[in-house]
């Protein structure tokens, strides 16, 4: 062992351009034979070969280290305001947040600190969440297409569009629905890919305009053609009123 150790020691140090960083490695472990006890003021007794035998208990290289919990001194979309508590995974916490300074560890300070903040005026730009001005720009350019049957009657009602949101990966309850000002009806070809806007009410606080189309649905022979990339043409408006609205508003790409 001795020998090994020379011979690694004149390898390191004939190697000037290795890199040598210090880890923090701690193994927990109890001998597996415990050492006899001896009388007060006597002689320990003589240590043997067993008494250096090892059981590991635990190592902290693998061990899961726990989660550290931050404080947001900024508001970062989808995320959280300034003053919000976070609990990451260390790696997370340095790399995203604390390195970049987004974020202060939450200590006993910083928390009696950050804790003002609640009693803060809101700024102009805030939101009612983190994930309101995500939600409103993708609802500002999306198009809702609403698939309504070709053969049968029907009414335009909200669950029609809310139904139409959960296929386009959004759950947007009923109550949350402001519809157009007229009443929509159906089967009626003439509505076919025609625009119009209803509103949306997000954490009952925030509104935003979706701008959706009628698309008649049917199968076999009735089924209408396929026009390919059809959310990115201009439509002409259901509801002249809002024609000019619509004519503002960005469509995807």
């Amino acid at each position: 062992m001795l020998a090994l150790r020379s011979f690694l020691q004149s390898t390191v140090a004939t190697a000037p351009s290795l890199c040598h960083q210090q880890t923090r490695n701690t193994f927990i472990l109890k001998r597996k034979h415990p050492l006899p006890l001896h009388k007060k003021g006597g002689k320990p007794t003589k240590m043997r070969g067993r008494h250096f035998v090892y059981d590991l208990v635990e190592d902290t290289n693998i061990a899961k280290k726990p989660d550290i919990k931050v404080i947001l001194n900024q508001f970062i979309n989808g995320v959280g305001v300034k003053g919000d508590v976070l609990s990451l995974r260390p790696t997370q916490a340095y790399r995203d947040y604390l390195m970049p300074g987004l974020a202060v560890y939450a200590s006993p300070e910083n928390l009696v600190k950050y804790k003002s903040v609640e009693n803060e005026p809101k700024a102009e730009n805030s939101y009612s969440s983190p994930y309101v001005r995500r939600t409103l720009g993708r609802f500002s350019k999306l198009v809702l297409q609403i698939t309504m049957n070709k053969l049968q009657p029907w009414t335009l009602e909200p669950w029609h569009i809310s139904a139409s949101f959960r296929k386009s990966g959004f759950i947007v309850p009923e109550y949350a629905i402001e519809m157009p000002p007229v009443q929509i009806k159906g089967p009626d070809l003439s509505l076919q890919d025609k625009e119009f806007l209803i509103t949306v009410t997000i954490n009952k606080t925030e509104k935003a305009k979706v701008r959706c189309r009628i698309h008649h649905w049917a199968t076999g022979l009735d089924r209408l053609p396929w026009e390919e990339f059809h959310w990115k043409q201009p439509k002409e408006a259901l509801i002249p009123d809002q024609a000019a609205e619509l004519e503002n508003m960005p469509l995807p790409q």
